[in-house]
């Protein structure tokens, strides 16, 4: 009788879903924002939802992709250099609109890099002294807005550069410090 109850404790602990599968805040936030922006963009441009449909719009994307989300392309194979091909396990889900964190979910099962990806945290050009920024930073700033610095060989250098083309990519952030 003592082994009965027992059997049944664990086929119940083994039925009941573990807390480790669900994603939890903030975890698997490339993989959740990209999908999410990539079915709306799917949604928007009227695309058919099969998954040959979606896997070319995928790839097409991925070419437009920059940093950690052109890493996740890479991470499911959806770039021309990708070692894997994961694609399927993205765009079979989403022609049957399977919600982004579920898909999110078998990705990180499958690959926990994936969920590793977080966007690095964005400046407010408002407020910062750029004097006090490393010189890493400051590249940083100008290969988000597509510009280089050729020649620049100090750090005021890069600062010049980048008061130079904040009124072009941050306006606001222009605006707010000459006003200061």
């Amino acid at each position: 009788m003592l082994t009965l109850g027992g059997l049944s404790v664990a086929l119940a602990l083994a039925l009941v879903p573990g807390s480790s599968e669900a994603l939890k805040e903030g975890e698997c936030e490339v993989c959740m924002t990209f999908l999410g922006k990539f079915y709306q963009s799917l949604q928007d441009n009227n695309v058919n939802f099969n998954s040959g449909d979606i896997e070319k719009f995928l790839i097409k994307s991925c070419k437009d992709a920059k940093s950690k989300e052109n890493r996740f392309c890479y991470y499911i194979g959806a770039t021309s250099d990708a070692a894997t091909k994961m694609i399927n396990e993205v765009t079979k889900p989403l022609s049957y609109h399977v919600p982004v964190e579920k898909i999110c979910e078998k990705l990180k099962k499958k690959d926990s890099q994936i969920c590793e990806l977080k966007y690095d945290k964005q400046l407010d050009l408002t407020t910062v002294d750029l004097k006090k920024l490393k010189v890493k930073d400051l590249k940083k700033i100008l290969e988000e807005w597509g510009e280089s610095c050729k020649g620049c060989a100090e750090k005021t250098d890069f600062i010049r550069k980048i008061t130079e083309l904040m009124p072009k990519y941050a306006p606001a952030a222009a605006k707010a410090r000459t006003e200061l």
